[in-house]
């Protein structure tokens, strides 16, 4: 057996398949369960944004796993890194590990969900055929860089330049609150 059959064996789309959801799952378990240090946190989300990513360009969505790295793992976590580390943000009395009340709930939620989730999973593989004729046909260009451009910034350029502004707001009032902190 040769080398390129032997990664040919190991490096198959099952297997990446399951490699970045296992890799996205633990790292989500590492954003919720990394309650005493909000900075691993991030870093645990980034790590699920990159398992995402590779997960979109396994389903041919290769624009959107881009997306994902560039502007979830690198804006938005990047953003939270700042306010993480300007606020320097300790655990109080409201913190997550001082209300196990709420760790219940939200282990009941997350319970409910699974349980949820694996029955339609169950049924569409029984039934796949019933799944896919509801489905809307789509064409070969749906999906591609410049239908989303036109979309975004045809029809729904207001709320394109409103979340502009409230991702500028949440800045500004992070640097204010960390000037009253040293200050």
């Amino acid at each position: 057996m040769t080398f390129g059959e032997i990664v040919h064996l190991v490096i198959n789309e099952q297997n990446l398949f399951i490699f970045f959801s296992t890799v996205a799952i633990l790292s989500a378990l590492g954003v919720v369960l990394n309650l005493s240090n909000t900075v691993y946190a991030a870093l645990s989300l980034v790590v699920s944004m990159l398992a995402l990513a590779g997960l979109f360009v396994m389903l041919n969505a290769e624009f959107v796993g881009v997306l994902q790295v560039m502007i979830y793992a690198g804006a938005i976590v990047v953003l939270f890194l700042f306010v993480v580390m300007l606020l320097n943000l300790r655990g109080g009395e409201m913190a997550a590990d001082r209300q196990p009340f709420l760790k219940l709930v939200g282990a009941g939620i997350v319970i409910a969900a699974t349980v949820k989730l694996t029955s339609l999973l169950g049924a569409a593989r029984s039934n796949p055929s019933g799944i896919q004729k509801d489905w809307m046909p789509v064409g070969p260009e749906f999906g591609s860089v410049r239908d989303i451009g036109l979309v975004l910034y045809t029809d729904y350029l207001l709320l394109f330049q409103v979340s502009g502004i409230l991702l500028l707001a949440g800045i500004v009032a992070a640097v204010i609150l960390a000037k009253q902190k040293v200050d």
